[in-house]
């Protein structure tokens, strides 16, 4: 499982949370351990100025984080879509158990 956020997955005094912090801690919740993927720069700047948001794009078409791609290929975009997912699809035994053996 990977998520793709900006640069952090720490809260700031953004209302409502940073939206890559929310993903980031939703998923943890979940009892999930992503591997979180930085991609930095701001989405609105041109592609030229993105290129470590290429992979986003690709998966995308858009240069907005946070994404969520899980084992299985799902690809799942936006914040709020991805706290959703993460309530609705929390991580069993099986898959801790699986975790804990790639450690």
């Amino acid at each position: 499982m990977k998520l793709y956020v900006c640069w952090g997955t720490f809260q700031t005094p953004r209302p409502g949370g940073h939206p890559c912090a929310n993903a980031h801690t939703a998923l943890k919740d979940a009892g999930w351990e992503p591997e979180v993927i930085r991609t930095y720069g701001w989405a609105a700047l041109p592609d030229f100025m993105n290129r470590t948001r290429r992979p986003v794009k690709e998966l995308t078409g858009e240069n907005w984080v946070p994404v969520l791609v899980t084992d299985d290929g799902e690809v799942v975009q936006h914040s709020k879509r991805i706290v959703r997912w993460a309530k609705d699809n929390p991580a069993g035994p099986r898959t801790q158990q699986v975790r804990l053996e790639r450690h």
